[in-house]
């Protein structure tokens, strides 16, 4: 929930200064069904009640999707930044079984108490590549305290550079081809 919460900011920032992040949110995305079917399919992974392998191999192949896509629409700035974190999160589930490492402090701080459902991230036995896991903490008392990832700090920056690279100022239309060349073409 923060990282969704950070990327919703991170989209609408551009909003502070006067300006919308046009081209992000105007952009004909190739595939946007595979997002979509994606992050329903993790919702559908971490809310209902599955088997444990089942989930775990479920989880690391939402990754796959999500890449998927990014791959498809790779010319869109900040695209290979998001590409970059979410398989450096993939990976690092994928390596230890279908669950995102967390540090045991970065979970303490946080105030969250580990159920026995599956989770996206936990704390793991012997973590492969525990530096790429859940290492950070957003704090308790702090609203929406949770761990995060180098892979999750990526994916925020990434959507940074999508929202911020094509704004425009609000209330002032689209540039037309002819005021392009209106621009560059001297007045007689």
């Amino acid at each position: 929930m923060l990282l969704l919460a950070a990327c919703l900011l991170a989209v609408l920032s551009p909003l502070v200064v006067g300006r919308w992040p046009a081209g992000l949110l105007l952009h004909r995305w190739r595939l946007p069904l595979l997002v979509w079917a994606t992050l329903l399919l993790q919702a559908a992974i971490l809310e209902a009640p599955l088997p444990e392998g089942v989930a775990r191999v479920g989880h690391v192949l939402t990754y796959g999707g999500a890449l998927a896509f990014l791959w498809l629409n790779r010319r869109v700035p900040g695209a290979l930044l998001v590409g970059a974190g979410a398989a450096s999160n993939g990976l690092t589930i994928a390596l230890n079984g279908g669950v995102l490492p967390a540090d045991p402090d970065a979970v303490a701080a946080t105030g969250r108490v580990e159920a026995g459902d599956f989770a996206n991230s936990a704390v793991v036995a012997d973590p492969v590549l525990p530096w790429l896991g859940d290492a950070f903490a957003w704090p308790a008392p702090l609203p929406l305290a949770n761990t995060f990832s180098i892979g999750d700090v990526l994916v925020l920056l990434g959507v940074v550079v999508a929202a911020w690279t094509s704004t425009r100022r609000l209330g002032r239309p689209a540039p037309t081809p002819d005021d392009d060349r209106a621009a560059v073409t001297p007045r007689a």
